[in-house]
């Protein structure tokens, strides 16, 4: 590994130095509150967002200030997708029922394009501080940020960046508070203390579970992209997860680096420089330039570019896709090349390399740091399924997957989870047993619509005398009615009214507040014999309240009407072979339309047997729009796409199966 200096400081830039520390999420707010009180307001404040117009803001904002109703202006934005840009907003607003003809609608569509990109309001930087040896109201104006106690200035980093002054970004990582969590907890129940760096190193184990893209939780490395690449990369030590963690980016895929450097990997390719200087700047990734770093470091030794210079050009690569100007670093750059005797077709290729990285190229520096996250994170997996998987669910939310795909993924690794329980729960999720029997016990986190304050009011008074009833429980813990109906409808009751969910909800229904007259007063009165739940209505009452089900998995209830369709499960669909027509079925737990993906939808389904992964096309996403983004069960006719152990489907035709699922809906993660 080379970590350029000039890439942090250089002499040529005369400018303060890139800084950016990444803290635990949760404590954010603690370290923010911290520079407050060493600098000083007078001398701190965060930095300003520029938050710009986008087709749905733009959408909504115009059609307000026309006098729309809000009913017609909720029924045009949400009909507008996430990745739809200006151009697409006539077609939407057809699509939704509105005549494009009206005068009024038609004024409404031209004003909103006009404004897409324009600022809209200012917003706080997620925490890149502006730290300054005078005061900085004598710079810039200084205000209250919405967020208490926090102050604001109104430039942006592009501002500072502009006037050369000092930015430090305090960045959250959601990981680091997994982390940090998993080692309280192998601490507590197993008495190991752990840290960052006791981790032991190169487990061959741990990169065997990684090269077969058992990566659900991990870090970085758990996104439909990296699975994919990680069966044919098949990382077997440190600093593969170094170009692992680079290579899945739109900087190397644009530039055509990704098959080159498996071709080479896999001895397909021959290797060749075209100097003993680009050898040493290239050898570490096989002749293929994926960092950042060796951009600089090519600019520099095949050139002659200076190290300013050469960091300069990266800086342009951030920025040319918006501002252009990097055309005179590429012919500086071509020229240099020819000048020390390297072929123009090389010195060409390596510009286009260096324009496929564009705004997206991944420093080594930080491609290492996160290594170090994905190996830590990938070996507690491994070795302490149990105790990984309970410190995500108490760190959401964050990552690629919602809590019901981590505990279908830990159930899978024969982790045990037990529900939500009022005599058992604490607010977070807890472990319950001793050593290799660890199970997961469910916190009252889970259930919506359930207050902390609640929950931490009646695990204290659980704690100084178990409750021995629900008349106990309403009149000890001091509950509202709203929490106690959260907890009954989470089936959370069960243990303290020894019956099931509907029977905890009819008794909740029937409590009165405490009289202060007659404060332990209890009228007993019959119960109803309320049937029990069916397992289907069981299976829609706990997505309902927790977002997830330990009972069967919904398509478990499905699979007969689903085999009469002819639908595969997961499973079958992995025992095909490339070109072969298939058809599926499942739930939608994750939607992602890359900028750098050319319009192109992929979409991951899960049944009761795994994940199966789709990709749609663009012409295909637009005929089908609706199904693709509304259906909660989605079904797909297509052709096995297959690589080894990597398979995808390509869609020819999607199909809504939502109504086989009744009341159930489960949410789906959307990312770009």
């Amino acid at each position: 590994m080379e970590i350029l200096f000039e890439r942090f400081l250089s002499r040529e830039r005369n400018e303060p130095p890139d800084i950016d520390v990444d803290f635990e999420h949760e404590r954010r707010e603690e370290v923010m509150q911290y520079v407050y009180r060493k600098y000083g307001r007078e001398h701190a404040a965060l930095t300003a967002a520029v938050v710009t117009y986008r087709p749905r803001s733009a959408i909504r904002d115009v059609g307000k200030a026309l006098g729309l109703s809000l009913d017609q202006v909720d029924r045009l934005a949400r009909n507008i997708s996430w990745w739809d840009d200006g151009k697409m907003i006539p077609q939407r607003v057809h699509e939704a029922g509105f005549n494009s003809r009206n005068t009024l609608i038609s004024t409404a569509l031209e004003l909103a394009s006009e404004i897409i990109g324009f600022p809209r309001h200012l917003s706080q930087h997620t925490g890149g501080f502006l730290i300054s040896r005078e005061p900085l109201y004598d710079l810039v104006p200084v205000e209250n940020a919405a967020m208490a106690n926090r102050t604001v200035i109104q430039w942006d980093k592009n501002d500072i960046d502009t006037l050369g002054l000092l930015k430090v970004d305090c960045l959250a990582l959601g990981m680091l508070t997994a982390i940090h969590r998993a080692f309280d907890l192998i601490q507590k129940h197993l008495g190991i203390a752990l840290t960052m760096s006791s981790i032991p190193a190169e487990d061959p184990a741990v990169y065997d579970m990684i090269s077969r893209a058992d990566t659900v939780g991990v870090f970085q490395i758990e996104s439909r992209a990296q699975m994919a690449m990680l069966p044919r990369l098949r990382p077997a030590c440190f600093y593969d997860l170094v170009i692992e963690v680079a290579i899945v980016r739109p900087g190397p895929i644009q530039g055509d680096m990704v098959h080159p450097y498996l071709k080479r990997r896999r001895g397909e390719e021959p290797i060749t420089y075209p100097s003993e200087a680009v050898r040493q700047v290239l050898e570490r990734t096989l002749g293929v330039p994926i960092f950042q770093e060796q951009v600089i470091k090519l600019a520099m030794v095949a050139a002659g570019f200076t190290p300013g210079e050469a960091d300069g050009l990266r800086r342009s690569m951030a920025t040319w896709h918006r501002q252009g100007g990097l055309e005179n670093y590429g012919r500086k750059l071509i020229d240099g090349m020819q000048k020390r005797g390297y072929d123009e077709t090389f010195a060409r290729n390596i510009y286009r390399q260096i324009l496929g990285f564009g705004e997206y190229g991944f420093p080594e520096s930080h491609a290492a740091s996160f290594a170090l996250l994905v190996y830590i994170s990938a070996w507690l997996k491994h070795h302490h399924p149990a105790t990984f998987t309970c410190a995500l669910l108490n760190s959401q939310p964050m990552g690629f997957y919602a809590p019901a795909q981590l505990v279908q993924d830990a159930r899978r690794h024969n982790v045990v989870i037990q529900p939500v329980d009022v005599l058992s729960s604490n607010w977070d999720c807890t472990l319950e047993g001793k050593n290799d029997q660890l199970a997961i016990r469910l916190g009252l986190r889970m259930v919506k619509g359930f207050t902390q304050p609640g929950a931490q009011r009646l695990v204290r008074l659980r704690g100084q005398m178990p409750f021995q009833n629900l008349h106990d429980l309403s009149q000890r813990g001091g509950l509202s009615k709203s929490d106690l109906q959260a907890l009954a409808g989470a089936n959370a009751l069960s243990s303290l009214v020894n019956s099931h969910r509907r029977q905890a909800f009819w008794a909740v229904s029937g409590l009165k507040d405490s009289n202060p007259i007659f404060q332990n007063m209890q009228v007993s009165e019959g119960s109803p014999l309320l049937r029990t739940l069916s397992t289907a209505e069981e299976i829609q009452a706990d997505y309902g309240s927790t977002g997830l089900s330990l009972g069967p998995h919904p398509l478990v209830l499905l699979r007969s009407e689903l085999d009469q369709l002819g639908i595969s499960t997961s499973a079958e669909v992995y025992q095909k072979t490339n070109g072969q027509k298939a058809q599926v079925a499942g739930l939608v737990i994750t939607r992602q339309r890359p900028a750098s993906a050319n319009s192109v939808t992929f979409v991951t389904l899960e049944d009761e047997t795994g994940n199966i992964n789709l990709v749609v096309w663009k012409r295909l996403a637009e005929k089908q729009r609706r199904e693709l983004l509304g259906a909660h069960l989605l079904g797909a006719v297509g052709e096995i796409q297959r690589d080894g152990d990597v398979l995808h489907l390509i869609a020819h035709r999607l199909l809504d199966h939502s109504s086989l699922l009744a009341n159930l809906t489960n949410g789906s993660r959307n990312f770009r």
